[in-house]
């Protein structure tokens, strides 16, 4: 599913309850964060419907590199000859996208968790096991980011994984926020407000002090990686994570 203009310039990629923003700034456009496998039709169809040919394509900027994050990365990377970045933190991730720390085991959370069976398996057929790691990337160097269409400020927010970053858009009034705060829990089936889940989050004490980061953003409007965009504000969405707390 493609919304355009989900804040000005930022259009969302829905696909097996993991999105995909496209951010449009004059004649380039960066794509941040890749999906699932199965992104990659609706991708083209998104960036074609824009206008963005071959050349407009810029960068890709992972928030994260969890394999749901990372998807097409390495297709992008290949098909649009753009750099792909990635905080420092996350570069053995990004390279070996199912080895990274989790809190919680996997197992009892379809059995405590039924409501989340059917977006697992949308994840699974969406090429969730087929995700290839990145031979090359650039680190994603945090503070102004002039060089990404919508000079953004790049955030560290570690927690849901060392290095995970979120993306301020401070004249769009939004903050692209990957799995720092979703407002659909993939592992619970939750909506609302929340940090992801133990089974896939290294540490839940930090993630829950990093979104004290997205609170101090003043934004309007938030792009989760997992959930529809939040539009009531960027401090009331904390406030219900942290009242929701881990899980």
């Amino acid at each position: 599913m493609f919304t355009k203009n989900v804040a000005d310039g930022i259009h969302r990629i829905e696909n097996a309850y993991v999105n995909v923003y496209l951010v449009e700034d004059g004649d380039k456009v960066a794509i941040i964060d890749s999906g699932l496998p199965a992104i990659w039709p609706e991708l083209k169809s998104a960036l074609s419907e824009i206008g963005a040919d071959d050349g407009h394509v810029s960068h890709l900027a992972l928030t994260h590199a969890h394999f749901d994050h990372l998807g097409v990365a390495a297709k992008v990377q290949a098909e649009y000859n753009v750099p792909v970045l990635v905080h420092r933190s996350d570069a053995f991730i990004a390279a070996h996208p199912y080895r990274y720390k989790h809190e919680k085991p996997r197992f009892m959370y379809p059995i405590r968790y039924p409501k989340a069976v059917p977006m697992l398996f949308a994840m699974a057929k969406a090429g969730a096991l087929q995700v290839k790691g990145l031979d090359d990337m650039r680190y994603l160097d945090m503070g102004k980011a002039d060089y990404l269409p919508g000079n953004p400020e790049i955030i560290h927010t570690p927690g849901h994984t060392a290095g995970h970053a979120i993306l301020h858009f401070p004249e769009r009034d939004a903050v692209i926020c990957g799995d720092a705060l979703v407002t659909l829990n993939p592992y619970t089936g939750k909506r609302g407000p929340h940090i992801v889940a133990g089974a896939a989050t290294e540490d839940s004490k930090a993630a829950l002090e990093s979104l004290d980061l997205i609170a101090a953003t003043g934004a309007s409007t938030l792009l989760p990686g997992h959930g529809d965009p939040w539009t009531g504000g960027a401090e009331a969405a904390v406030r219900m994570a942290k009242s929701n707390g881990p899980s």
